[in-house]
């Protein structure tokens, strides 16, 4: 008889760390390498570079969306140009002369968290550590987050801060005392206060960058209401709790009415103010409101999608990465050298190189996310007519709260008739991964030989994947037949334009 893989629920912690530590060398090593390619602007570089840089220089300016990327981005350029990396890559694109690699680094650093912040949520889901080792590894392997973590943009901290938002909510509940209740909460104030305060701080943050960082606040209130309902709907909730052994949904409850307050109201209120005051103070001629309207007004038109932009896409393509975004794309260029924004492509010339990035997910991880969300809904569909029909409700929390993250992040853009891209999905994909994850640690945990080696081809197919597309990720020279080997469809090399002609 075969015997499965001994890839068991509990791990030692010692493993766990290890497993962390090597997720987190394995993302920072890949989005450094070669950070300073491609001496010029790419894609949203030309807006949020050179803004960045205008804060250094105390150049007035608007912006379409609140600072704080830009803030941070500068704190990258002012540290980076301090520091003995890429050196001799420069150019004068952000109105001053900086290198390349300045603009980019702490965008990089930023993104290397990610994977982590992901195992992070997918524990204080669950508890397991396996299922959190598997959704750090999966969140390592996505192209998406890999190319928006390598260029000065802006989606890649919306998108950590929006989940360490949720994190420190959960660890708010898992936190707390288990005797502490709302009353004593008053006179004594707990961890939980602590914790949800820095979830506020963190949520604030994620709407500083763009407002759609609201949609975790929004997660994390669906998630709060959705546990009050499962602790009157499900008895077994309640019995476990006066055992001492209180579930997810017992323990968010517990959480005291002030803290919520603080976490998911005040503290992101004042902290999405308090960090315009910079901006505000350089650019004294528009107060806050007026500030607050004007992004409302820029982002309120109702473009048609694709004719703004060519790689504009609406929501159902990003479910199957119909549309991703080409970010550069460029013939026989020497990457070192500045390149002109407006600079024309050359015709390609036989030994000529061809160096492309495109915003894409890894494709053979990414449609296996879709499918897992979609089993995630169906089941818990099923599990909702077994309790109706009378035949036994099961604890399906941890997989509602995966419903909640994704429609949040997905749902309100349903209705946008803006141009809309491929990234704006990424808070979704991040659920989407978790619940791929899930299903992995579900079959492991069968030991049986059969699903585990399913889960494995998984993984695999998730390697040879981000391994065979790891060119159009970072930019590395391919040949034009090396090139359209990767390009599966025709709206990946050409866009919304092509979907348009077949239809």
């Amino acid at each position: 008889m075969t015997t499965a893989p001994n890839f068991t629920p509990k791990l030692r912690s010692s493993n766990f760390y290890i497993w962390m530590i090597g997720i987190f060398v394995f993302s920072l090593a890949i989005r450094f390498w070669g950070l300073e390619r491609f001496n010029t602007f790419v894609f949203d570089e030309i807006y949020y570079a050179k803004f960045a840089n205008n804060y250094l220089t105390k150049t007035p300016f608007f912006n379409a969306h609140p600072p704080l990327s830009q803030y941070l981005i500068a704190i990258g350029i002012a540290i980076g140009e301090k520091l003995p990396f890429g050196s001799g890559v420069v150019n004068d694109l952000t109105g001053s002369v900086v290198k390349s690699w300045s603009y980019r680094w702490l965008n990089a650093l930023t993104g290397s968290f990610v994977p982590l912040v992901v195992a992070g949520l997918a524990w204080q889901l669950t508890q397991r550590s396996r299922l959190a080792i598997l959704a750090g590894v999966l969140s390592a392997l996505d192209g998406l987050f890999l190319v928006e973590s390598r260029y000065a943009l802006n989606n890649i901290y919306l998108v950590l801060f929006g989940l360490l938002g949720q994190v420190c909510f959960l660890i708010a509940a898992r936190r707390l005392n288990r005797d502490e209740s709302w009353k004593t909460s008053f006179t004594r104030p707990s961890m939980s206060w602590i914790w949800m305060t820095i979830s506020g701080f963190f949520l604030g943050c994620s709407a500083s960058i763009k407002w759609n960082g609201l949609w975790f606040l929004i997660t994390i209130v669906g998630i709060y209401a959705l546990a009050w309902a499962f602790c009157w709907i499900d008895p077994m909730s309640k019995n476990k709790a006066l055992n001492n052994e209180p579930t997810l949904p017992r323990q968010i409850t517990h959480i005291p009415a002030i803290p919520i307050v603080l976490g998911i109201a005040i503290v992101p209120v004042l902290t999405y103010y308090v960090l315009w005051i910079p901006h505000i103070a350089q650019n004294p001629d528009l107060q806050f409101w007026i500030l607050q309207q004007n992004i409302y007004l820029y982002h309120k038109g109702s473009s048609v999608i694709g004719d703004v932009h060519p790689y504009c896409s609406t929501w159902q393509t990003w479910l199957t990465m119909l549309v991703p975004v080409a970010y550069f794309y460029k013939l026989g260029i020497d990457p070192t050298e500045p390149i002109a924004l407006n600079a024309p492509n050359i015709p390609l010339l036989p030994g000529a190189s061809i160096y492309a990035v495109h915003a894409m997910g890894n494709p053979l991880l990414w449609w296996m996310t879709t499918a897992a969300i979609v089993a995630i809904g169906s089941t818990l569909l099923l599990r909702l007519w077994k309790r109706l029909s009378g035949q036994g409700f099961s604890d399906s929390f941890v997989l509602v709260t995966m419903m909640v993250g994704y429609g949040a992040n997905l749902i309100p853009w349903m209705s946008i008739s803006r141009c809309a891209f491929l990234y704006h999905y990424m808070g979704s994909s991040v659920f989407a991964t978790l619940a791929l994850a899930w299903w992995g640690d579900r079959a492991l945990s069968r030991q049986n030989p059969t699903m585990t080696r399913v889960v494995w081809i998984a993984i695999g197919l998730g390697v040879v994947g981000f391994i065979f597309w790891m060119p159009i990720f970072l930019g590395l020279p391919l040949d034009d037949v090396g090139y359209r080997l990767r390009m599966w469809f025709p709206s990946w090399v050409e866009g919304a334009s092509a979907l348009k002609r077949k239809s």
